[in-house]
Formats: C-alpha cells, sequence, structure tokens
C-alpha cells in the first residue's frame, strides 16, 4: 500500500541527474517505486522542486560540541588547547540540557539534508564518574533528541577508559569512563535498538583505550554485526606516543587485537605510514573525514585519496560542528586535495556524493539507506536549484552545482521514512531552531 507519492522536478539516481521522477512510499517508510519521464505531477502528489538526493549521512558527531561554536575561534593554540575548553562544555552536561541541546543541533542537522547521525558518544556518567540511577541515561538522552528532531541515530557509544596509554583518566575526562571495557560492555548492552536507533560502538582512540582492552570492544561489536568507530591518528603526538608505548603505529595495534574490518570505520586517518594505508584499505576499513574540524583545528589533510584507491571507502561527518554542512565537507574534501597536490579532479561530484549519502549511512550500519531506489529507506532532501549560489548552471549539472555551489541553508525539504521533518525551509518538529539552539547553549554557560 502506497501512503505518498512524490514528484521530484529532479533527482540524483547515483550516477545521473533525472528530470520528472516520481517517488511512492510505502506504509513502512520505504520507497515502493521509482519512475522516471514524469513531465508533470500527477495528481495529488507532493512536489519537490529543485534536485532532491538521497539523505545525507553524517557519519561523524559530537552533539555538544555545537555549544563551541565561535567560542574556540578566539586566539590561537593546538588541538591539545582546544581540548581543554571542550572539557569545560562537557563538565556541564546532564541528560536534561544533553536532550535540549542535541535535539537543537539534529534539527540544525536536518536542516541541512541530513537524516541519519553517528553519534559518537563518551559523555556517559556524572562528573567524577558517578553512574546515573539510569547508567545510559546520557545516551537515552541522545536517542530521545533525535527522534523529537525527526532524524535517524546510530548511537556509538563509545569506550574512553585511560588518559592516554595506561594511565588513569584525569579529572575531566571520570565521566566518561566505566573503568574497564567489561564494564563498558555491560553498560552499553542494556542499549536497545528502536526503529529511527541503531546501537554501535566506538574505541575513543588508542590513548584512551589500553591495549589490552581493545579486543573486548571489538568483540562486543562482531558479536552484533554493530559498526565500530575510532578515532585513528588525528593527531602526530597520538601517533608518537602509541611507538613510545607499543613500537608500533595506531593502525597496526589496531590490527593486532582484531579491531580493524569492513564494519570498522576510523574517523580522520589523517597522519598515515603507506603500511597503515594497506592495513585500513586490505580489511575494507572504512575513512570518515572530517574536513570542517580537521583544518579548524589544524590537524592536517588526511589521504583520503590513496585510502579510496587501497580499498578503505570514504565517508564524511562534521564532528565538532564548526559549520554542519555535508556539501562543504564534500567540497572541501576535493578542494584539500587540489590544494596539496595542486591538480584538480580527484573525485567527480558523483562520487563526493556517494561518500555523503550511500557510503555515510553504510559506515553507521543502515546500507539499505542513501539511495533512490525501490526497498530503500524513504529518506531524502531536496536542495533548491533557484537560488543566489545554485542558480544557472543546467540541471542536469545538478550534482556539480550541489557539491560545488550549494550550501545547506540551500535544504529546501528533508523526509525521513516518508514523512516531512523539514518543508520549505522549516523544521516541522522544532519550531524555532535557532532559539533552541541558543538556549540549550546558554543553559551550559549558567
Amino acid at each position: 500500500m502506497s501512503l505518498t507519492t512524490y514528484w521530484l522536478e529532479h533527482a540524483w539516481l547515483g550516477t545521473h541527474v533525472e528530470p520528472g521522477v516520481t517517488l511512492e512510499v510505502t506504509d513502512d517508510g520505504r520507497i515502493g517505486a521509482l519512475r522516471t519521464g514524469a513531465e508533470t505531477p500527477p495528481p495529488g502528489a507532493e512536489v519537490l522542486r529543485g534536485l532532491t538526493l538521497p539523505g545525507l549521512a553524517n557519519a561523524h558527531s559530537h552533539a555538544f560540541h555545537r555549544a563551541l561554536r565561535g567560542a574556540v575561534q578566539v586566539g590561537s593554540g593546538t588541538f591539545w588547547t582546544w581540548r581543554e575548553l571542550m572539557y569545560r562544555a562537557a563538565q556541564n552536561l546532564t541528560p536534561d540540557t544533553y536532550f535540549a541541546l542535541a535535539r537543537a543541533v539534529y534539527a540544525e542537522m536536518a536542516l541541512a539534508g541530513i537524516t541519519n547521525v553517528g553519534e559518537f558518544h563518551y559523555v556517559h556518567h556524572a562528573p567524577g564518574g558517578t553512574p546515573y540511577a539510569d547508567p545510559n541515561a546520557m545516551g537515552e538522552a541522545l536517542i530521545e533528541a533525535a527522534a523529537a528532531a525527526g532524524i535517524r541515530i546510530t548511537l556509538l557509544d563509545t569506550a574512553y577508559l585511560s588518559s592516554g596509554f595506561g594511565e588513569a583518566p584525569n579529572a575531566h575526562q571520570q565521566r566518561f569512563s566505566d573503568g574497564t571495557a567489561e564494564a563498558w560492555a555491560e553498560r552499553v548492552g542494556a542499549l536497545k535498538a528502536r526503529p529511527h536507533a541503531l546501537i554501535g560502538a566506538a574505541v575513543h582512540s588508542v590513548r584512551a583505550v589500553p591495549a589490552d582492552q581493545l579486543a573486548t570492544v571489538a568483540r562486543w561489536a562482531e558479536e552484533r554485526r554493530a559498526p565500530l568507530h575510532v578515532h585513528l591518528s588525528e593527531q602526530t603526538a597520538e601517533n608518537d606516543a602509541c611507538q613510545a608505548a607499543h613500537g608500533r603505529t595506531p593502525t597496526q595495534l589496531l590490527a593486532d587485537h582484531g579491531v580493524l574490518g569492513p564494519r570498522t570505520t576510523g574517523v580522520h586517518n589523517t597522519h598515515l605510514t603507506d603500511v597503515d594505508i594497506a592495513l585500513l584499505g586490505g580489511t575494507g576499513t572504512g575513512t570518515c573525514m572530517c574536513p570542517t574540524t580537521e583544518r579548524d583545528l589544524a590537524d592536517g589533510i588526511g589521504p583520503a585519496t590513496r585510502l579510496q584507491r587501497a580499498g578503505s571507502p570514504l565517508s564524511l561527518g562534521s564532528d565538532s560542528h564548526a559549520v554542519i554542512d555535508l556539501l562543504e565537507e564534500a567540497r572541501a574534501m576535493e578542494l584539500n586535495e587540489r590544494l596539496r597536490s595542486r591538480t584538480r579532479g580527484h573525485w567527480t561530484a558523483n562520487a563526493l556524493l556517494t561518500a555523503a549519502t550511500g557510503d555515510g549511512h553504510a559506515a553507521l550500519g543502515l546500507p539499505d539507506a542513501g539511495r533512490l531506489e525501490a526497498g530503500a529507506l524513504a529518506d531524502f532532501t531536496t536542495i533548491a536549484l533557484d537560488s543566489v549560489r545554485t542558480a544557472g548552471p543546467l540541471p542536469r549539472l545538478g550534482a556539480e552545482t550541489a557539491v560545488f555551489a550549494a550550501a545547506a541553508a540551500d535544504v529546501r525539504h528533508t523526509v525521513v521514512g516518508g514523512r516531512h521533518v523539514v518543508r520549505d525551509g522549516h523544521h516541522t518538529l522544532v519550531g524555532d531552531v535557532p532559539s533552541a539552539l541558543a538556549d540549550s547553549i546558554a543553559a551550559l554557560r549558567s
């Protein structure tokens, strides 16, 4: 049975832009049929003018980092000085304040065409490390926030046990830690998937999970066929410390303990050796690039082209939310490589959109999302082709226009499970997203 028929003025079908497409949504929120050659909308169809893409997948998010936007742009410093400001924001989170902030952040994502977020979640306990009455209160707040904002979430519950290669967590990190990987696994086991939410796992980093406990996290994910993510080689200091502690790179250490594989995604993968790249590609381990955060924190430019050639699928994330704009992440990955290589055209617009859609959803455990085809989840977003940024190019160049000219501000509609979450640029569930952001961020300062 069909609930809704949409008429797409133009649709990106993975390889090209097709004009005049009808898309039927079934009662279980999937695409029941997709037909081309519809020059005019059929009677009763919802009309989506512009370019419709599969919903965008934000494969790496720390929702509370949104509270740092602007505040961390004063003065200079490094990743490590930025981290001190991040810790202060984390200290003021409670389940209630985190729900309010995450609801607003996820609504901002929906306005940017994002239909699924991978939330790399490590603020588990109360300040000082005391568990809440519900040990998963913070994770539940994030799951509920995604529902309230109308998007899907893969909660990547994160093991964070050490301040660095076996050292005890510092005062800021105590609320991140379960003590041991076994205790982490016991807590996470109580989290349940929901129609809009999957439960995955994460190793925060090789510095934050002792080597002899990495296999416990990897085994938990393997037994559940769940996605497993890890911050990997974001900083040269981490690489140097890993070499000093273990005589190998972080990638080699993860390989030794069974962490790599096709359901694993390394986030950043910035400072890698040739051996590292071969290990990641050879095991099918994914790479999530977060260019706007990597440039904001002066991390460096990761070897994305070499990783993809080696066999590592690429996805994209907004990470610290310096901006929330997956089109900008896609554009930045290509433009960063142009700056480094002084040549153009490392990825086609189609390839960049695939990283932002299908491959991103696959990295989050949703291989049945990120495509406009029968049977896929009915998650899609429409970008205006008549804004000051996008007007002019021929519609058949819509993919190039979306990646190299459009911005989150050009998102006109976002549909999740066949339901309008954003209509004509307005969120249907969160009436005033800017106020929700301002109020929830102000609450963390009080």
